[in-house]
């Protein structure tokens, strides 16, 4: 043994944890934006949990990531901490899939050449190959990603064949025989060498690939290896404690606590039934056999699965435990709304900085929220011009504050996104969030702008005429319908909703102007006082605000839809107004029409 082996094994481990690493980082990001929608959707029932927790593990080769993300759903009020306890222990059983895969070092080629190819000294440079094709060519939405979890997976398999390459060379040393002897008649030590490689690795599966590597020497024997696998389970599941406790509530903490109960009980159990089997002398067949690849893929299955099938009617007893091992915060009283707000904010969890995509959702549902509540303060602050009601004003205002606390916390979390984003797609997203943040937060500015005038002309008691507020009402069903329109661009991503945005703005445009003119005529007659006529104006002012909003909501879509237009915005507008586009005309003339006559027979009306 000298020192090249052992750079050439620590070469090969890197290799393997970053191949696993890419490849897992890879899967959470090309499947977190549905992940989130199937976990509230498919946990009605313990069992559909377990299940959704299996195969949720075995896309995303990480038991952490899944507990994590259930921990975070869990405390964003997404999921009850009885709908995540199945997600958990079908995690723990899924996390045996990445083993099952590893054991193709076992493969026998013999008599079928075509076996050859599922061999990882084939499927390495394969994988890397396909991704890097992939990548380079980038002929379809999403290669760039599948590129490099194919890529991934080649560098694990590089990276074991290295670490197999360097552990048949300390074979013939003796170091391994003398190691792994010493484990078996100390299974203790084997347990807490489990338990601490498993935590510093932060990965169950990555350690049992280890332990997969080593066995290609043959020197691995069951008893030698039973007590690390069983090690391995409490310590991966402790540094996944460790990341639910981070800035969580206390039924997301649970999660975790929840893990290593179950955990705790798999190791007892496995311990004391090998034990006793082997006391029994059932074992003797198999205690001092030599062990390979597949067969520790198949033990830890087997340990795994066997305890989960046994534990899983104590779910509500490990939830029970949980509970008063993790106590309830005291809750002070607080306003409906700012509850209401708590747990919306709730949704920007730290844990979910891991997969950008699930991160970006939460963002996507806070800003989604900001929308709805700056429509409905716009809504209110229309009703306060026509009929004044102080607490209607005070609502808006509240909801106003609200607004700019959920500004603010998202920007925040953007910015905590931002280290974690991987690829062009991620960046195209949060500049894109950051963006519509500032729009949203100015519809609400609006509203309360238009509910301050309202307020101003109570106080000194004026009103507008009826004919003025006959003229504003048509502007507020224009306003309503381009408020529909951008809700449902932005909710799902809809280039056809956008491009209905940009004629109605124009259309509103030409409205503000013509109630202008007419505000100016009732001037020159004395029909309407000054004062009146400089609120009138001002509202005027935020009404096109409003629309001028809706109108960056809808050419943000399209430039991301069409990024040909991406740094061109002024110009692709500039060609819509100057009538050059034939789908902008059509729909700018059926609006323009449909709510100029409005106008006019509402002006026509008798009040």
């Amino acid at each position: 043994m000298d020192i090249f082996n052992i750079i050439t094994l620590f070469g090969g481990l890197a290799m393997f944890l970053f191949g696993m690493r890419m490849m897992g980082d890879g899967l959470k990001e090309s499947s977190s934006g549905s992940l989130k929608r199937v976990m509230e959707r498919v946990t009605g029932t313990p069992v559909k949990a377990f299940l959704l927790g299996l195969i949720m593990t075995a896309v995303i080769q990480s038991s952490t990531a899944t507990i994590v993300i259930t921990s975070g759903l869990v405390g964003a009020g997404i999921l009850s901490l009885h709908q995540s306890l199945g997600i958990i222990i079908g995690a723990n059983v899924g996390t045996t899939v990445t083993g099952q895969i590893i054991r193709l070092l076992d493969l026998n080629t013999a008599g079928a050449s075509f076996l050859q190819f599922f061999k990882p000294s084939t499927l390495a440079p394969l994988a890397l190959i396909v991704g890097i094709v992939l990548i380079m060519s980038n002929r379809f939405p999403g290669a760039d990603k599948a590129g490099r979890i194919v890529i991934g997976f080649g560098i694990l398999f590089s990276g074991l064949l290295n670490m197999t390459g360097a552990v048949s060379t300390l074979t013939q040393t003796g170091v391994i025989e003398s190691l792994f002897s010493r484990l078996g008649e100390n299974p203790v030590i084997g347990y807490l060498i489990g338990a601490g490689v498993a935590f510093v690795l932060q990965s169950s599966s990555a350690t049992i690939g280890i332990l997969q590597a080593f066995s290609t020497s043959g020197q691995l024997t069951f008893n030698a290896i039973y007590a690390v696998l069983v090690g391995i389970y409490l310590g991966d599941c402790v540094t996944t404690a460790i990341v639910c406790n981070i800035g969580a509530k206390p039924d997301a903490k649970r999660v975790g606590v929840v893990n290593i109960l179950f955990n705790l009980s798999e190791t007892v159990l496995i311990l004391i039934a090998v034990n006793i089997a082997h006391s029994a002398g059932w074992l003797d067949g198999l205690w001092n056999r030599v062990v390979f690849s597949g067969d520790i893929a198949n033990t830890n299955t087997v340990f795994n699965l066997s305890c989960a099938v046994l534990m899983f009617p104590m779910l509500n007893t490990y939830e029970r435990l949980s509970r008063r091992l993790v106590k309830d915060e005291p809750q002070a009283a607080v306003p409906e709304r700012q509850s209401e707000l708590v747990k919306v904010l709730d949704g920007l969890n730290p844990v979910f900085l891991q997969a950008p995509g699930l991160a970006f959702n939460a963002c996507y549902d806070v800003l989604m929220q900001m929308f709805h509540l700056a429509r409905e303060n716009i809504v209110r602050a229309f009703d306060v011009v026509s009929s004044f009601d102080s607490g209607t004003v005070g609502k808006i205002r509240e909801v106003e504050d609200a607004l700019d606390t959920m500004a603010d916390s998202v920007s925040r979390y953007l910015m905590q996104i931002s280290t974690h984003i991987t690829s062009d797609q991620q960046m195209e997203i949060m500049n894109h969030y950051y963006s519509i943040i500032s729009e949203f937060e100015r519809l609400g500015d609006h509203a309360m702008n238009i509910a301050e005038t309202a307020e101003e002309m109570n106080r000194q008691g004026m009103t507008f005429s009826d004919y003025a507020l006959r003229e504003l009402s048509v502007v507020r069903d224009l306003i309503r319908n381009i408020l529909n329109y951008t809700g449902r661009t932005f909710e799902k991503f809809d280039a056809p909703s956008a491009e209905h945005i940009e004629p109605l703005e124009e259309v509103v445009d030409d409205l503000v102007n013509a109630l202008r003119q007419n505000h100016l005529e009732r001037l020159r007659q004395r029909t309407c006082s000054v004062l009146a006529g400089t609120e009138f104006l001002n509202m005027l002012s935020d009404i096109e605000r409003i629309s001028d909003i809706c109108s960056n909501v809808g050419v943000f879509t399209i430039a991301r839809v069409r990024p040909e237009i991406k740094h061109e915005i002024h110009d692709y507008v500039s060609k819509l107004h100057s009538g050059k586009d034939a789908t902008f005309n059509r729909l700018y003339n059926a609006a323009h029409d449909h709510y100029f006559q409005l106008l006019n027979e509402r002006q026509a009306e008798e009040m």
